[in-house]
């Protein structure tokens, strides 16, 4: 479908993709996760090309409640996407400052939230001393009440298969965890999230024990790319995350949003 100077379609070719989200792979790290099997299956994507190019993509990720809606490129791409071809009704939008000006015209933010995409590097990593016990599936149930003394914990137990998760006890009860929200092995990317300590045993740098044996664990697996997403108000968990060596890549925004009732369309 051709929109004044773009041609929008939807995307399915892996390699394609991979070519633009490279372009800026520390902000798409999540979209570029989205291309291994088991989440490629649950993406729609889209692209608008120009002068013979791929110039702004979106992606529909369902694996999320509500689905995730990613975009990346020229805004005026992404208008034209938008318009055209991809427009779910309820999503959890992600995107970058200049973006919003367009976001805006298409969907009723809910609640809008600054971000910080910080990144950690091999070799800048300072590991925290501390044990802390390596989670398995079982200890889903706990983590799962961990989580539900907090808020903003993206937490499923299915995460516990593919992911690595780390957790400190006292007395028998699991008391902090930190683990991944992604993990690619195919393309070196991984998220780390799920960080949390129980609100009467903060203070003891448990946070940071734990998140130090995920990224300790995922460079050891290979990942080149270590990511995590903060509040930028945030400021006791940045200092933490800078404190292990992660380093501040780009703001961004996200936060559940509506499609504007005048210009709904499916997302199929």
């Amino acid at each position: 479908m051709v929109h004044k100077m773009w041609k929008t379609n939807k995307l399915t070719d892996k390699s394609e993709l991979l070519a633009f989200l490279e372009t800026d792979r520390l902000y798409a790290a999540y979209a570029v996760g989205d291309l291994e099997p088991g989440m490629f299956e649950q993406s729609t994507w889209a692209g608008a090309e120009a002068e013979g190019r791929l110039q702004a993509l979106a992606l529909y990720f369902r694996g999320l409640e509500p689905p995730a809606l990613f975009l990346m490129g020229d805004g005026h791409g992404l208008r034209a996407i938008l318009e055209d071809v991809l427009r779910p009704e309820r999503v959890y939008l992600i995107c970058r400052a200049e973006h919003l000006v367009t976001a805006r015209d298409f969907y009723a933010w809910e609640e809008m939230t600054p971000m910080w995409r910080m990144v950690l590097r091999r070799a800048r990593f300072r590991p925290a001393e501390g044990e802390c016990l390596r989670l398995e599936p079982t200890h889903a149930r706990r983590l799962t009440e961990l989580y539900a003394l907090g808020t903003g914990n993206a937490f499923s137990p299915a995460q516990m298969e593919r992911g690595v998760f780390y957790g400190i006890l006292s007395d028998g009860n699991l008391v902090a965890a930190a683990g991944t929200h992604l993990v690619s092995p195919t393309y070196g990317v991984a998220a780390v999230g799920n960080v949390f300590t129980h609100p009467d045993y903060r203070g003891q740098g448990y946070g940071t024990v734990t998140t130090s044996a995920v990224v300790a664990e995922l460079l050891q697996l290979g990942i080149r790319d270590v990511i995590l997403n903060v509040n930028q108000d945030n400021a006791t968990a940045i200092r933490i995350y800078e404190r292990l060596g992660f380093e501040r890549y780009c703001p961004f925004l996200e936060g559940p949003a509506s499609a504007s009732k005048s210009k709904k369309r499916d997302a199929d």
